[in-house]
Order: structure tokens, then sequence, then C-alpha cells
């Protein structure tokens, strides 16, 4: 389970609905199941159908959250016109197990958010609660 703030999770709809139709990206960091801080990234790639980090913009976020003893828990982008499942380039880019990846999707006007744990390829989805 990912605990989001409600602030936090408005944020990233919020981004989301911004970039579009460019897919938008971050991290969330916190402790335990809770996010506490919200980093809003770059799309380096500046695409409507992937995303990927500047490095420098990735280490910098590592830096600020570990400053604040907080742990990089979860990945985030959205889907400006597909539903909240992880692509096949999704699952094949997810190289840490130990974090969420969340995926906000815009299709057809009918906001979704989920979040999945993705190891080895496999994908399960993981329950979000939204505080």
């Amino acid at each position: 389970m990912i605990k989001i703030p409600k602030k936090i999770y408005e944020g990233m709809i919020k981004h989301a609905k911004l970039k579009a139709p460019i897919e938008a990206c971050g991290y969330l960091a916190g402790v335990g199941e809770e996010v506490k801080v919200l980093y809003e990234m770059t799309n380096a790639d500046n695409s409507e159908e992937h995303f990927s980090f500047a490095p420098e913009e990735q280490f910098d976020v590592f830096k600020k959250a570990s400053g604040l003893g907080l742990r990089l828990m979860a990945c985030y982008h959205s889907h400006p016109i597909t539903p909240a499942r992880p692509s096949d380039e999704d699952i094949r880019l997810a190289y840490d197990p130990n974090i969420s990846y969340i995926i906000i999707s815009l299709a057809q006007d009918m906001l979704e958010l989920k979040s999945f744990k993705i190891k080895n390829g496999e994908v399960t989805k993981e329950e979000v609660e939204v505080l």
C-alpha cells in the first residue's frame, strides 16, 4: 500500500493535466508507506508516448530527498490518452523493484490513478490510500 496526502495527489493530477499531451513524470518521497514530498520532474524526451529523466535532475532529487531523511517511494507518470496500466515499455524500464510505479490516465476525460509494483517483469497492482 502507498498512502498519498490529498494535496500531493492533487499536485500529481495538476502536473499531468498541465503537461498534457506530453507525459508528465516525477518522484514521490516519504517514510514507511506515507508520501511526504512530490518532486515534479522534466520529461527529458518531451514525448506523448514515453518519458525519461535527465540523470542530473534525477540525482538532484535523490540528494534532496535523502537530505530530508526520506526515501524515493514511487515514480509517477501520466498516460494522456491510454489507460492507467503499465505499457510494455513501462514494464521493461522498471528497474527498481523496491518502489511503486504510479500511472495517471487522462484518457477520455476519465481521470484514473493506479499504482503498481513491478519486479522481474511481473506487475502487481498496489492499493492507494488518499489521506
